[in-house]
């Protein structure tokens, strides 16, 4: 927000962790400045066309969708009133970092419980759940998704080489009724999601077939 009374407080985005059974929140990490690109990949599942026979129009499921983007973290305006923003002054953006890094590791409670396991001889290794991560970006885009690649480069640091400003590349895979199921919370987020799609696309224009240069179809 800048210093005029009247500008528009920014809308951030960011990723919400919650507990996919009580829907709890765990975490809320705001991505500080996001980038002014969004790139978005959407992948069509279909029937698989058979040598004598194509079949364009039977949609399996929901289309896989993929979102990159970037983000930067800065502690410089913290760094500006160290009273207030002791953490800053002691770590810098290590915590933030170190947020967004825990999406991809299991635990070290739950890493111990898998070791625990294995030396007690167990058959099956009870698999590491992590929160279920939301992206959130505007209202219009609250999305269950898995993070599958981050990538951090740290620009600047301190006099105890904590960094205090990173530039963050963050790849998301958008989970669907497919990966979690019609139970699962994160499943009824989906749909809303996609409900949403539904909704706005009614409200395209839709254009005259004179725009094309004919007067009708064939």
């Amino acid at each position: 927000m800048t210093g005029f009374p009247r500008s528009p407080k920014l809308t951030r985005a960011g990723l919400v962790l919650i507990e996919p059974e009580s829907g709890a929140i765990e975490r809320i990490i705001t991505l500080q400045y996001a980038s002014e690109t969004l790139q978005r990949s959407l992948q069509v599942q279909s029937i698989q066309d058979e040598p004598d026979r194509s079949q364009p129009l039977r949609l399996t499921g929901p289309a896989v969708e993929t979102i990159t983007l970037e983000a930067e973290l800065d502690a410089t305006d913290q760094l500006e009133f160290p009273k207030q923003n002791a953490d800053a002054v002691e770590a810098g953006i290590f915590p933030a970092l170190s947020a967004m890094e825990t999406l991809l590791h299991p635990s070290v409670a739950q890493l111990e419980r898998q070791n625990a396991q294995s030396d007690a001889g167990s058959f099956e290794i009870t698999p590491a759940e992590t929160p279920l991560a939301l992206f959130v970006w505007s209202r219009n885009r609250v999305v269950p998704v898995r993070v599958t690649d981050l990538s951090i480069t740290e620009e600047f640091f301190d006099a105890a080489l904590n960094p205090i400003r990173a530039k963050v590349s963050l790849s998301l895979r958008v989970l669907s009724v497919d990966d979690l199921g019609f139970k699962h919370r994160g499943s009824g987020l989906f749909m809303a999601y996609l409900q949403g799609k539904e909704q706005l696309a009614s409200r395209s224009a839709s254009g005259p077939l004179a725009d094309f240069g004919i007067g009708g179809l064939p």
